[in-house]
């Protein structure tokens, strides 16, 4: 095996130096200052109109930047190759077209794991400022026979989607208009893969391999496996055999195509196919079609939504009505949509500054009163806890991941510690929720750090008006709900949510200040360790561990694990007395101190010499004197000092 060749300048740079030159080569077009986001040039124009972005990884050119222009896209972000976009690059895009006075944001999003939550992260963020923000899934994948759980993929046909989404805001209609019909045009639209040969990410290996008398279907633009090798047949047949496929009523996800129905046609190149083929294909589409009694309205061939080089062609079908056909048919200015115009090169400015992505609300640090010194408690447990559980939560990620969950969370760890040390606790349950959404954002990385930031960020909106009991219970329903909405996962598919949704159901019994508060959440902890250890027993349905057979999978997930172990440092840090603040559980560690009897159950154990000597000293406590002597009896009463920071203080008292 060895790396393909690239004509690039650098693996690190490629994105980047692609991106200024596609705006390099067309007037209509501009980056946004310290992210890889094109715009449009012309902002002043968006005044009044919904913004439409789009976006994902690298590596699909055209898609996503080469369909910005009037009448298609308003914005497109762009993460590394075949990487989602941050989310940090998406807000700044959001609000740059809030700020051009546009009339609401639409977020178009293929489906991917990575995409939604990223998507979904600025999403939220932006609605929790005010801004009218929705999002819409492409789902256009025909290849799986059976529904999976992340759904279909999305593919070719987010093209169209951009193409009528941008004619409709052209035409001045209102986010929600533009929403319902293009819900509509998604129930419509199926594409379908081949592929002849595989592509390699910049500086890797090929992602796969094809014997040369093989050719692969449905295959992803990923190069995630398809649904079946076959051996080469001619271009009629491999047509033939893709058409048949998408519209199989036995095929879940099949595309409803009978006779009379009108089509558009996107005979889409993949990256590596010659041009000459392209064509081929294209014929055998036509033809076979035509031969089904299908009316073909539009057909479009070329390089629409790539996956670098790889050889191979997808197919998009699209059931369409007059009104469909016009919104396809109106001027675009893009330059990746077939037929757009061109225009003559000019020199200028094409660097637009960056708006800031913190809220109109700034957090800042309040007082160190009640509220923030037992938050600075629990926020100082959960960090320790995950620094210490690193090594743990990797190995159990290992066996269904990359075994980076512990490396992750010790990042959000460390992050948390720098809050601390910095003194910037927010004063409320509301703020310090929004805080750490975004610090785990910006630091912890990965799919993780995105689903913590939703959830805290969409459970921040529960603690506006109110820090009491019930207001934090309701606060994690509307956070796991959200982990719901966008991770597609749900309790019993082996992830976090089987640690977070018992305890939730626990904590739903919270009642306003009634002195029951500890004792409800010590058993919401107890239901979070249970559900986190029921998910060795679980076939994983989501993440990337559902791509693992079950019988691999015999130990907790990691995620689930986290997620329980934050609940039970949460409770250490609220059972902790602040600085300063009577203690009023000092009774408490005198209670198990009675329990204590349990040394005497091992002392028997011991050689009857050493037993001997605690007995003395224990019946013999005002012979303070004797414990001098034995110098071991002074290190007791170290491990006595770390015990308030312990949740247990059984272990000292």
């Amino acid at each position: 095996m060895h790396h393909s060749k690239k004509l690039i300048n650098s693996v690190e740079n490629c994105v980047d130096d692609a991106l200024d030159g596609l705006v390099a080569c067309n007037v209509g077009m501009q980056l946004l200052q310290g992210h890889r986001v094109i715009i449009r040039a012309d902002l002043k124009n968006m005044k009044g109109k919904v913004a439409l972005l789009s976006g994902g990884g690298s590596g699909h050119e055209p898609a996503h930047a080469g369909y910005v222009g009037v009448g298609m896209l308003s914005g497109a972000i762009a993460g590394d190759v075949f990487t989602s976009p941050p989310p940090g690059s998406i807000s700044a895009a959001i609000r740059i077209m809030d700020r051009a006075g546009a009339a609401g944001v639409l977020l178009i999003v293929k489906n991917y794991t990575g995409d939604r939550l990223n998507f979904g992260l600025a999403l939220e963020e932006a609605k929790a400022d005010g801004i009218d923000v929705e999002m819409v899934i492409v789902a256009d994948d025909c290849a799986f026979t059976t529904q999976k759980k992340a759904g279909r993929r999305g593919l070719c046909g987010t093209v169209l989607i951009h193409k009528m989404a941008g004619t409709m805001s052209e035409m001045g209609m209102s986010l929600c208009e533009i929403v319902e019909k293009l819900n509509v045009a998604l129930g419509k639209l199926g594409t379908m893969g081949i592929c002849l040969s595989p592509c390699s990410v910049p500086g890797s290996e090929p992602t796969f391999n094809l014997e040369a008398d093989e050719l692969e279907l449905g295959l992803g633009i990923h190069g995630e496996a398809g649904i079946e090798r076959i051996k080469m047949m001619s271009a009629n047949e491999v047509v033939q055999k893709m058409i048949d496929h998408m519209t199989d009523p036995s095929n879940e996800s099949h595309l409803n195509l009978e006779a009379g129905d009108h089509i558009v046609l996107i005979v889409n190149n993949l990256g590596g196919l010659s041009c000459l083929e392209l064509s081929i294909v294209a014929k055998s589409a036509v033809k076979y079609l035509e031969h089904k009694e299908v009316i073909i309205e539009r057909a479009y061939i070329g390089s629409l939504m790539t996956a670098l080089e790889m050889g191979g062609a997808s197919l998009t079908l699209m059931i369409v009505n007059s009104e469909q056909l016009k919104l396809l048919d109106s001027r675009t200015s893009a330059p990746g949509w077939p037929n757009a115009g061109r225009h003559r090169l000019v020199r200028r400015c094409k660097i637009l500054s960056a708006p800031s992505l913190e809220p109109e609300s700034s957090l800042t640090a309040a007082e160190p009163g009640p509220f923030v010194q037992k938050a600075q408690l629990v926020l100082d447990k959960i960090a320790n806890t995950l620094l210490q559980m690193e090594e743990e939560l990797n190995e159990l990620d290992r066996e269904a991941g990359d075994g980076d969950c512990g490396v992750t969370h010790a990042r959000a760890a460390n992050a948390i510690r720098n809050l601390l040390t910095s003194n910037a606790v927010p004063g409320n349950g509301h703020q310090l929720l929004l805080c750490l959404g975004r610090i785990v954002r910006d630091h912890m990385g990965g799919s993780s750090g995105a689903l913590y930031s939703i959830a805290l960020t969409a459970a921040a909106q529960c603690l506006k008006d109110n820090n009491n009991p019930t207001a934090w219970a309701a606060a994690m329903s509307t956070g796991i709900e959200a982990l719901k909405r966008y991770g597609g996962a749900e309790p019993g598919d082996r992830t976090m949510l089987d640690s977070l949704c018992p305890a939730a159901d626990e904590l739903s019994k919270l009642t306003d200040e009634d002195g029951s508060e500890l004792q409800v959440l010590a058993n919401a902890v107890q239901k979070a360790e249970e559900g986190a250890e029921a998910t060795k027993d679980m076939a994983a349905k989501a993440g990337r561990a559902s791509y693992i057979s079950s019988a691999q999978l015999t130990r907790p997930d990691a995620g689930a694990v986290a997620c329980s172990a934050i609940l039970k440092a949460t409770l250490a840090g609220l059972e902790q007395p602040a600085p300063g603040e009577p203690a009023p559980e000092e009774p408490a560690p005198e209670e198990p101190a009675p329990e204590e009897p349990a040394p005497e159950e091992p002392a028997p154990e011991e050689p009857a010499p050493e037993e001997s000597a605690p007995e003395e000293s224990a019946p013999e406590e005002p012979a303070a004197e004797e414990p001098a002597p034995e110098e071991p009896a002074p290190e007791e009463p170290a491990p006595e000092e770390p015990a308030p920071e312990d949740p247990a203080p059984e272990e000292q008292e």
